[in-house]
């Protein structure tokens, strides 16, 4: 019933396809109408919930969908290829992104083990490095129609907000999602900090030894963990979130030469060879060819 009301919810509040803000931080709602075909994307930390149609993902070469049977969790930022290829006006994609604060979701994991409250590990759902799948749970359907039904009003959500969005993130601690994302957000995961200051620094030189220092571990020992939690090695890792980012802010309307240096590369040549070599088209023919909604990834 949650699930339903969620969907009258959102249906009652958007009326255009993409994002539309709710006025609570960190939390959209997102329509599609057409088919959007899978472009370079950047899943930052969050939960992104369906309730009717579907979506694709794609990492590292490997594809997934998902729709209102089970929501994504992403507690790291991760390169993707993502859209809507099924959605249709007969067909809509309705759904609510909701970003992780990772304050937020820290505290709480320490309060749960601090409490003797136990985080399950996931049973038969889709797994994938990177993100997790995880079904729709009552908690989890119930935590997010409460935050939702505050949109309508602004001292609701100046007075409750908070309250409410900490509910939700402890649902999905408690889901089947809720080791991955402990992991992920646990004070100990040196591979996710890297990925971190990774996103937050992709303008600036690094090198893997750098990265590896930062996490306090040797070479070999850095690569093959990260290699465990993403599918692909650092520097992989690395080109692609540049790339995908470049993409992306050549899609909002970027010159070529601006999101290269945007994204940390020096050479032009270097990057259209780069950018060709991942999409299969040169940036200007990606520029040229953008004609999508914005902000469906």
């Amino acid at each position: 019933m949650s699930k339903h009301q969620i969907k009258q919810l959102i249906e009652g509040q958007i009326h255009e396809d993409g994002l539309t803000e709710t006025g609570i931080t960190g939390v959209k709602l997102f329509r599609a109408t057409a088919p959007i075909p899978c472009a370079p994307a950047v899943y930052e930390p969050s939960v992104i919930a369906i309730v009717s149609g579907a979506k694709e993902a794609v990492l590292d070469g490997k594809r997934y969908v998902y729709d209102d049977s089970r929501y994504l969790c992403c507690p790291m930022s991760m390169p993707v290829q993502a859209g809507t290829p099924a959605a249709s006006p007969d067909n809509p994609l309705y759904g609510v992104y909701v970003s992780l604060d990772q304050r937020v979701m820290t505290e709480l994991i320490i309060e749960m083990e601090r409490a003797g409250g136990s985080i399950a590990m996931a049973k038969g759902s889709a797994i994938a490095p990177g993100f997790r799948f995880a079904q729709w749970d009552a908690a989890f359907s119930d935590a997010l129609l409460r935050l939702l039904q505050l949109g309508k009003s602004p001292t609701d959500v100046a007075v409750l907000g908070e309250a409410r969005l900490r509910e939700l993130y402890y649902a999905i601690l408690k889901g089947e999602a809720g080791m991955f994302a402990s992991q992920a957000f646990g004070a100990g995961n040196a591979i996710a900090r890297s990925i971190a200051y990774l996103s937050a620094h992709l303008n600036e030189p690094i090198t893997i030894e750098e990265m590896a220092h930062r996490a306090g571990m040797s070479r070999a020992v850095f690569h093959r963990k990260f290699k465990q939690a993403t599918t692909m090695s650092p520097i992989q890792f690395v080109k692609s979130m540049r790339l995908n980012n470049a993409a992306m802010k050549i899609a909002g309307g970027m010159t070529v030469n601006e999101a290269a240096m945007e994204v940390g590369y020096l050479s032009a040549s270097q990057f259209s060879r780069e950018f060709k070599r991942m999409y299969g088209q040169s940036p200007r023919q990606w520029s040229d060819a953008q004609n999508l909604p914005s902000g469906l990834s």
